[in-house]
């Protein structure tokens, strides 16, 4: 295990090496000059040749990306010009918001999808697999962002049962259980499109596991029904779903940029959206990284516990 580790990090290197480029190119090939971005009014020929020089912004695009990623690699993202505080701080105190929201969001959709997955697979062509399937699909189908909007309707503005936005409330709350009623709504919203998709591929599993030898020759020999579904085939069933929930947190933390967007939730997304319409280049890049890398390690994971439940995979 620790060998198959090693070899996964080191595959990593790669991707990163990759992600990295692509996100400079992003933000190098945004029309509109940055240093007028930042400076709005004050955007004087004198203060944007000294901002473009800052920021390096004056040199050959190559030269301008080995500069940044050498600083990166060194641990310095920047200094936002924006805010006015270095890069890598902004970054990390709004991924803690993230993470909650994403974490929270993430074991919903694997809990609801799994169990949703099981029992449409058990309860094949009844009333139970079609309403299953009926709510997957329309769940898939059905964009966050309208479903955002159309919760805090109904839930926040009409019954008047949960807060609209924010990560507490802005008098008095700040404890676990006002967190909680603030995660209720967003956590809901981005954990539905997943869920969808994690029931769906468990119940095909479930089905194509149910089929296998070892589960007849289990009921053959006696075993409880409840026993060989939950012990025997949903294990087996559980190494092809571990990847897809890895691919879906990854799924959930990109979610999370519109979503923090609609709930108004102080996280990474709510981030980028002012930096990029303010042209924080180096925020920018630096939020983007963070996500991507945790996105990888995610994966990574998820790697790591399909392994753990079947050995086969490290050969």
């Amino acid at each position: 295990m620790p060998s198959y580790i090693l070899k996964r990090l080191l595959s990593m290197i790669p991707v990163l090496f990759g992600l990295s480029v692509i996100v400079f190119l992003v933000m190098a090939m945004i029309p509109g000059d940055p240093a007028i971005a930042i400076l709005g009014a004050y955007a004087t020929p004198e203060n944007v040749a000294r901002i473009n020089s800052d920021l390096g912004l004056d040199k050959p695009l190559v030269q301008q990306y080995f500069i940044w990623i050498g600083n990166v690699l060194q641990g310095d993202f920047g200094r936002s010009f924006a805010l006015n505080r270095p890069v890598l701080d902004e970054v990390l105190e709004r991924f803690q918001a993230t993470l909650v929201l994403a974490g929270v969001a993430l074991v919903l959709c694997s809990v609801i999808g799994l169990v949703a997955g099981v029992v449409s697979a058990v309860r094949q062509f009844g009333w139970v697999d079609k309403v299953i399937t009926f709510v997957v699909l329309a769940g898939i189908s059905v964009p966050s962002f309208w479903l955002g909007l159309i919760l805090i309707l109904l839930f926040a503005v009409k019954w008047r049962l949960l807060p609209a936005s924010g990560m507490y409330a802005v008098y008095g709350g700040g404890d676990l259980k006002d967190l909680l009623l603030h995660l209720i709504l967003p956590a809901s919203t981005l954990a539905v499109v997943a869920a969808g998709v994690i029931a769906r591929l468990t119940r095909a599993a479930m089905l194509e596991v149910l089929r296998q030898d070892f589960i007849r020759t289990a009921r053959a020999k006696g075993l409880p029904e409840r026993r060989v579904i939950y012990r025997h085939a949903f294990r087996a069933a559980l190494v092809s779903v571990i990847p897809v929930i890895g691919i879906q947190a990854g799924f959930v933390l990109g979610g999370a940029v519109y979503i923090e967007t609609v709930f108004q939730w102080p996280g990474v997304g709510a981030m980028l959206v002012k930096a990029i319409s303010t042209r924080d280049i180096l925020l920018v890049q630096g939020g983007v990284l963070v996500v991507a890398g945790s996105y990888v390690l995610f994966n990574l994971i998820a790697d790591v516990v399909q392994t753990m439940l079947d050995p086969r995979i490290r050969t």
